[in-house]
């Protein structure tokens, strides 16, 4: 194969990269940066995204370092759907001195994102890791003159290279074992006899260093403060698109590489494996989750502590095993990377107006923005999975797989223990809900973008939250998209499915 003919297949990729070196000069050289970086960065992922849809449908390089498949093509353009529209949520959150900076950072963490997506190999996953966990790692910091932001950079920064050393030596130990760097060729090593020891110890750290990207509990302690002292676009995509890809690749690693040592997290007949692992982490995630984000007050260190119980939700599918449980962990991924990416964009805009994202914040946002409010309400009773959003029906198929996974209903006890967890963030939703269309706004000033302050219960409190024409745009689409997914899945879900069939 010739570099030009790898070149077509690694397109979106090559597109991406050219992008962000483009809108890093832009950057540099033009005093229009902050509009025509914005518009620039747009531009370059829907060319990758239709740069995807002309690949063709089955391709492998290099023994499974880059895989084009149905899979591989469905996640990167919703990976790139993510990226989008945390493009558009950057145009108005932070300084245009440094927007093509920021924005070529987000177009390298993305270009990481297709690199786990597109790939069956263990060295390019981990390249793929750290492409996207190094530019991730300077947006959480990128706001110098919030001190928050920097200490958001540093805990992520550290337990983020905690994490790559785990997962490095863990995939170090597996290819010692196995002596090949593919997942399907130790797969078959791995039933090819009993699991030794090392192999035992490697899976171990493995699912450790991806419990850390998926602030899955008890490795989720850089996940408050990292979505709380980010800035917003910065926390929307490390809590959505970094979710997914992650979520792809490590159900990949589990049923494909390590699918012979699944063992059993059966109440009644539990067996030695990494599914009883990632059980056990999605119970705590679940129980740690839901009952601290009870005791918060502010709105994105709320919704980090409730996207930890969401990783235990989601891991159900993986423990559940087999295709149907993957596909239900990457239905109910793809719909809460949606949703959350929509409430950030709402907790964004009230903090742009009320300058905090505190849930006092939000009070009395219902009579200053309609179009806000609504949007809030369905993203957080998507959230909480009430019916018919997309929520409800991503946790009811992944409750009535796991329920059905194994024999005599096994996984009840985690199915019922994920039943109580959704009963109860019902709670701390409703709280916030509750601020937006009950509570009154409290004696103070209101503090404006451009630094103008007005008292609270004044003449102009009745004025609507400005938003422009892509901000309404992008938020009416969110919400079109938790819609469309809850009352009409079966298209989706139909994609998945026929995605994962070519899955070995």
């Amino acid at each position: 194969m010739n570099y030009l003919e790898l070149l077509k297949l690694a397109a979106p990729e090559a597109l991406l990269a050219l992008t962000a070196l483009v809108v890093l000069a832009l950057g540099l050289a033009t005093t229009r940066g902050p509009g025509i970086c914005s518009a620039v960065a747009a531009a370059g992922i829907l060319c990758a995204s239709a740069a995807i849809l002309l690949l063709p449908e089955q391709a492998t390089l290099f023994r499974g370092m880059l895989v084009i498949s149905p899979l591989t093509s469905l996640f990167k353009i919703i990976c790139l759907a993510l990226a989008f529209f945390t493009v558009i949520l950057a145009r108005g959150s932070c300084t245009p001195r440094h927007r093509g900076e920021y924005l070529a950072l987000l177009l390298l963490a993305t270009i990481g994102l297709l690199l786990l997506v597109g790939s069956e190999e263990l060295l390019m996953i981990f390249i793929g890791l750290e492409l996207t966990g190094l530019s991730l790692y300077v947006m959480a910091g990128f706001d110098k003159t919030d001190q928050r932001s920097a200490e958001a950079g540093l805990k992520y920064f550290l337990f983020g290279s905690t994490a790559s050393a785990f997962t490095l030596f863990g995939l170090s130990l597996v290819y010692g074992m196995c002596g090949t760097t593919g997942l399907g060729a130790i797969g078959e090593k791995v039933a090819a006899g009993p699991v030794a020891p090392l192999m035992t110890a490697g899976i171990v750290m493995t699912l450790i260093g991806f419990a850390f990207k998926i602030a899955a509990a008890p490795f989720h302690l850089w996940a408050p403060d990292a979505y709380q002292g980010a800035p917003v676009p910065s926390a929307a995509f490390i809590a959505s698109g970094s979710k997914v890809a992650s979520f792809v690749v490590l159900g990949k690693i589990v049923l494909i590489a390590f699918g012979p040592a699944h063992g059993s997290a059966a109440w009644h007949a539990m067996v030695a494996g990494w599914a009883p692992v990632l059980a056990v982490l999605a119970a705590l995630s679940i129980v740690i989750g839901n009952l601290v984000a009870l005791a918060q007050s502010n709105v994105r260190r709320l919704l980090a502590y409730s996207a930890v119980a969401h990783a235990g939700y989601t891991l159900l599918g993986l423990v559940a095993g087999g295709r149907d449980g993957f596909g239900a962990t990457l239905f109910y991924t793809t719909t809460y990377a949606f949703t959350l990416v929509g409430a950030f964009a709402v907790v964004a805009m009230v903090r742009h107006e009320t300058g905090g994202d505190e849930i006092k914040n939000f009070a009395g946002l219902s009579s200053r923005s309609p179009l806000l409010s609504g949007c809030m309400a369905i993203f957080m009773l998507s959230l909480a999975g009430l019916p018919p959003l997309a929520g409800f029906f991503g946790k009811f198929y992944l409750f009535s797989t796991a329920l059905r996974a194994g024999g005599n209903h096994g996984l009840l006890w985690l199915v019922v223990l994920a039943l109580l967890g959704s009963f109860i963030s019902l709670y701390y939703y409703l709280t916030v809900l509750k601020a937006v269309f009950v509570d009154d706004p409290e004696p103070g000033i209101l503090k404006l973008a451009t630094g103008r302050v007005r008292p609270i219960g004044g003449p102009e409190t009745s004025s609507l939250i400005s938003l422009d024409f892509l901000q309404r745009i992008s938020l009416i689409s969110l919400a079109a998209v938790v819609l469309v997914l809850g009352l009409l899945p079966g298209s989706f879900v139909s994609q998945i499915a026929a995605a994962l069939s070519s899955l070995p």
